[in-house]
């Protein structure tokens, strides 16, 4: 039978995941909402 704790402890994280993850947080995305306000930016300077 698996002991589940003795597999925690032995657990170590993938370093691939680790990599992704600090990617993904650390990398800036632009959403609707900048999207948006950067049209509004350029009608503005256009009028």
């Amino acid at each position: 039978m698996i002991n589940f704790e003795e597999e925690l402890k032995n657990f170590r994280p993938s370093l691939e995941v680790e990599e992704a993850e600090q990617a993904i947080y650390n990398h800036e995305q632009t959403d609707m909402a900048d999207v948006l306000q950067e049209m509004l930016r350029e009608m503005k300077r256009g009028m």
